[in-house]
């Protein structure tokens, strides 16, 4: 693996601003030069003793990790996550994570590249649902789930090993039935949008592509529909009766998210925060973080860097 970064700062005595930074991880897989880049990768991790990452985020690619046995306990988003085997962790791209696992936990982990990952969950909006959030699935040991998704992977990583004829339909057909598995067992978040036609549901999914690259610029709602080229009636209605929230909630909880991140793992003071996201005046940053959290960012910090302390 190598890493970028993801810009953080910290101010020094002397009012100097230096980069600190939280690991932004990228995957390389070695491959014959005749052969395609890579587009999922797996490996069965077996260490002994205890293994631990820290808070880490990785834009190009997610992961799916099977926990076979063994326990431990995952940093996301600041928060502390317990999981114990037989389990899954879902993790999205760009979510910032960090695992402590326990001594001898037996894992295998699933890397798949984003752009053949968006190709897989085009196949059914559920599986878009699915990767909305990183999440922590457990899977059962008594009714056979645990020893059926086994199987699934020790299939997959036997096609990717192989890489005979048709392995790339055969490694999407195994990945659309581990992530049907996956949807199967998992309260998904969003409300059901079994009313919704394919047609709202394709433009939020678009929304939400353009909210991931315009939220830190404070655009208009109109501008958003002037980018799809639909009336701001249509963006409202698609997003209701897909996702259940309004265009403004939606924009609202990315910016939330990227706020939060910067409260936990920078060193940015609130000032910097809010100009980053967008906010001309830190006041108002402020009294919008309070109404959609709950507290003020300064405190969210404090809370949140208390409760990693006593979690290390």
């Amino acid at each position: 693996m190598t890493h970028s970064a993801m810009t953080k700062y910290q101010r020094h005595s002397n009012n100097e601003v230096t980069l600190k930074t939280v690991p932004k991880v990228r995957l390389y897989v070695e491959r014959p030069e005749e052969e395609e880049k890579w587009f999922v990768n797996i490996g069965h991790v077996t260490d002994r003793g205890r293994w631990r990452t820290e808070p880490h985020a990785h834009p190009e690619y997610g992961q799916v990790i099977f926990v076979r046995g063994g326990r431990g306990v995952m940093n996301l988003e600041g928060s502390s996550v317990p999981f114990e085997g037989p389990c899954v962790l879902l993790l999205p791209t760009e979510c910032v994570h960090g695992l402590d696992y326990e001594i001898d936990v037996d894992r295998w982990v699933v890397t798949i590249e984003v752009s053949y990952l968006t190709q897989v969950n085009a196949r059914l909006h559920e599986f878009i649902q699915l990767w909305s959030l990183p999440r922590m699935i457990t899977l059962s040991s008594t009714d056979g789930t645990a020893t059926e998704f086994f199987g699934l992977i020790t299939r997959l990583a036997r096609e990717l090993e192989s890489r005979t004829f048709g392995h790339v339909v055969g490694t999407e057909a195994l990945l659309t039935q581990i992530f049907l598995m996956l949807v199967r067992g998992t309260q998904l978040d969003q409300p059901d949008n079994g009313g919704a036609s394919r047609n709202e549901i394709r433009l939020a999914d678009r929304f939400r592509e353009l909210i991931e690259q315009h939220y830190r610029q404070n655009l208009a709602l109109q501008a958003y529909a002037s980018m799809m080229a639909v009336s701001l009636v249509q963006l409202r209605a698609a997003c209701a009766a897909a996702t259940g929230q309004s265009p403004t909630k939606m924009i609202h909880a990315r910016i939330i998210t990227e706020a939060k991140r910067n409260l936990i793992f920078g060193e940015m003071s609130v000032e910097q925060i809010a100009f980053g996201l967008g906010f001309s005046d830190a006041a108002y940053f402020t009294r919008f973080f309070r109404k959609e959290v709950g507290e003020a960012p300064s405190q969210f910090r404090i809370t949140a860097r208390e409760q990693s302390q006593r979690n290390k």
